[in-house]
């Protein structure tokens, strides 16, 4: 398991509350995060209505729903599944920073949804860069004397004598 970065999930928690447009409240990230309510809100900004029914209150067993509907909702939106994290990882406390690089996963495939003009979370993402080369510039690439191959400009080991030996002089 990796580390804990509080830095990241302040950062974490302040694109949250960016994005939804309210103050979140105050307390530890796991516990503000524990019940998914703030999490399928975060869904239905990104996605609305991907997350069709959040139970504000209830038994741990609806509020581990709550997570499990952020979750679909998320592997619909485009985050990889080997990025989301497990129900149990953020209700019980098992894994908090596979929480936190799942939601900079989310974050990152915002920038996939041109629909999305809120902020962005996380490094940018590349863009694909094609080249094309004509049948010339690759003909051209024959020609030279490829460096990897072994050529050495005429320098050799021949009257060395092997590993180990000293040279003669």
């Amino acid at each position: 398991m990796a580390p804990r970065n509080k830095e990241q999930e302040q950062e974490v928690l302040n694109w949250i509350g960016a994005i939804l447009g309210e103050p979140l409240p105050n307390g530890a990230y796991e516990d503000i995060l524990k019940d998914g309510v703030i999490l399928c809100k975060l869904a239905n900004k990104l996605s609305p209505g991907s997350v069709k029914k959040i139970q504000e209150r209830g038994t741990n067993f609806q509020l581990m729903e709550n997570i499990q509907r952020f979750q679909a909702a998320i592997k619909k939106y485009g985050v990889p599944e080997e990025e989301i994290f497990q129900t149990a990882d953020l209700f019980e406390r098992r894994n908090i920073p596979q929480v936190t690089l799942c939601l900079y996963a989310l974050g990152r495939i915002t920038q996939k949804h041109p629909e999305f003009t809120g902020p962005h979370l996380g490094p940018k993402m590349a863009e694909k860069n094609e080249r094309v080369f004509t049948e010339e510039q690759l003909r051209a690439h024959e020609s030279e004397l490829n460096l990897q191959m072994g050529f050495n400009k005429g320098a050799s080991q021949s009257g060395h004598g092997g590993f180990g030996n000293t040279r003669h002089m």
